[in-house]
């Protein structure tokens, strides 16, 4: 059906224009033959062309330009019906998409190695609602003796209230034995705006409780309510470079940098993350990373502070 509409606005305004008879031939199949492309930049650069080489048909030349202004707005119109049709038909394992990442890591701090890095990130769209699953693994055993141990998953749903305000949930996992924990457990839910809506830049934060279950690895644990403070921040430095701080991504979700801040009175974590990513080809891109993860009361014997420096590549899908 939209092949069809398609193919009868393009029929229509490639015929003559009544009473304009005098556009030459070849100006107009010029005109035509860009119409047919469906570029707008194509169309505007040759009927810009055709009006300065034809001062005495710029009348015909306008009409078949605003013709074809108005055919696409319809088309486009169509597109944006059609695809929330199918947003709002699709199954629960429609419209996903994601990324997997894989590289190597150097730590400073509880631990002092270089390893494996591995990652995947998944993302869901819809009308209202949109989906995200992150996961974390960073692994390293030498001379038969692990040396770094870290796991990290996570689940957050989102829904946007207007063009600023949203509210979100979360629910997640981490596992570091060497910041003194077998798990620790994090549901929390607030509400969250967007500042920029970019491009080049888009900016939001967001903020709600938490409630935080911590099982230490000397077999203890503790129960917090507490405070998370976020911050996302994505900026297109160029085509192929990106600078991106996503405030759920306690491990890194978007490429480049994260900020996570959660508050009780047992313990404040930081989670901040720092890089850049610069794209090689539509699905690969390389990245960059530097991350610190801070506990204003770290297990005993465990230090207050990690740092993680990464260099990964990253497939999208």
């Amino acid at each position: 059906m939209r092949i069809l509409t398609i193919a009868v606005a393009v029929s229509a305004l490639t015929a003559p224009v009544a009473g304009h008879a005098q556009l030459p031939d070849p100006v107009r199949a010029m005109i035509d033959a860009a119409i047919a492309s469906g570029d707008p930049k194509k169309v505007a650069t040759i009927v810009e062309i055709a009006k300065q080489t034809n001062p005495d048909d710029v009348a015909e030349i306008r009409a078949l330009r605003t013709a074809f202004d108005t055919d696409q707005t319809k088309i486009a119109a169509l597109a944006a019906i059609e695809e929330e049709q199918a947003l709002r038909s699709a199954g629960i394992l429609d419209n996903w998409s994601g990324k997997g990442e894989l590289g190597a890591f150097r730590a400073t701090g509880n631990s002092s190695n270089t390893g494996i890095s591995a990652a995947i990130q998944l993302e869901r769209d819809g009308i209202d609602w949109s989906h995200e699953l992150r996961g974390r693994v960073d692994y390293q055993r030498s001379n038969g003796v692990t040396t770094r141990e870290q796991y990290f998953a996570a689940y957050e749903p989102r829904y946007q209230i207007d063009d600023g305000f949203f509210t979100y949930g979360l629910a997640q996992y981490e596992r570091d034995r060497f910041q003194g924990f077998n798990a620790r457990y994090s549901l929390s839910a607030g509400i969250g705006y967007t500042i920029l809506d970019g491009p080049p830049m888009t900016l939001s934060v967001k903020a709600g409780p938490t409630l935080r279950k911590t099982e230490f690895v000397d077999g203890t644990s503790d129960s917090n309510l507490a405070g998370l403070v976020g911050l996302d921040f994505d900026w297109q430095i160029t085509d192929r470079i990106k600078f991106t701080q996503d405030a759920n991504a306690v491990s890194e979700g978007g490429g480049g940098s994260s900020a996570v801040l959660i508050v009780d009175s047992a313990n404040t974590s930081l989670n901040f993350i720092t890089g850049l990513q610069f794209k090689v080809s539509n699905d690969v891109s390389t990245r960059f990373s530097y991350q610190v993860d801070y506990e204003s009361d770290p297990p005993a014997g465990s230090e207050s502070t990690d740092t993680l420096s990464r260099f990964t590549l990253i497939y999208g899908f």
